[in-house]
């Protein structure tokens, strides 16, 4: 039974995460955090470092993640074909329709309208792991919670990253660092 849920709930995130990996981010929080409690929200927060930092798309990593952390190697199968099945069907039926009608005005408006719905998903899984980031599980924004070695670290890869250029992999394993870092000096909650 447990591995019809995870094919059914990878099948839903894969059907209705248009946008890419980062749309499908509070999709899979919604399932697998707050639906289903498969992950806590720091496992989550963990689960989509872990899926930034390996190969392939957020929602596959995460689906062979959490598959793997419920059901072993057959939940893992199980919920990954869920993840790519919709997505295979979908883009070579999309690929079709798109290649005979790309010029039609209908379709350039109904990809325009998605846009804003996209960037207002991406910002929501942002705004997520930013506060259980700064402020733990508890989501409760004070001052006195305020994880400040956190912010730190993350102003500093922002400018790494906007501004100097850097490599994402190079600025992680710095992110990395730095906070053992600061465990070492006794600066991390």
């Amino acid at each position: 039974m447990i591995l019809l849920q995870l094919f059914l709930s990878f099948l839903q995130i894969g059907a209705f995460s248009f946008g890419g990996g980062y749309a499908a981010v509070p999709l899979i929080q919604s399932l697998i955090v707050t639906q289903h409690g498969w992950l806590s929200m720091p496992e989550f927060t963990d689960l989509i470092t872990i899926s930034q930092m390996t190969p392939g798309p957020i929602a596959i990593n995460s689906a062979t993640f959490v598959g793997i952390k419920i059901a072993g190697t057959p939940g893992a199968v199980a919920a990954t074909l869920g993840c790519i099945l919709p997505s295979c069907v979908i883009v070579t039926l999309i690929a079709r329709l798109y290649l005979k009608y790309r010029n039609l005005a209908l379709l350039q408006g109904v990809l325009g309208s998605l846009r804003p719905a996209v960037v207002a998903m991406i910002a929501s899984a942002g705004i997520s792991i930013l506060i259980t980031a700064f402020w733990g599980t508890d989501a409760v924004i004070a001052f006195a919670a305020t994880n400040w070695v956190m912010i730190a670290i993350f102003l500093i890869c922002l400018v790494l990253l906007l501004k100097c250029k850097l490599d994402p992999i190079l600025v992680m394993v710095l992110a990395g660092v730095l906070n053992l870092a600061a465990a070492a000096a006794g600066l991390s909650a």
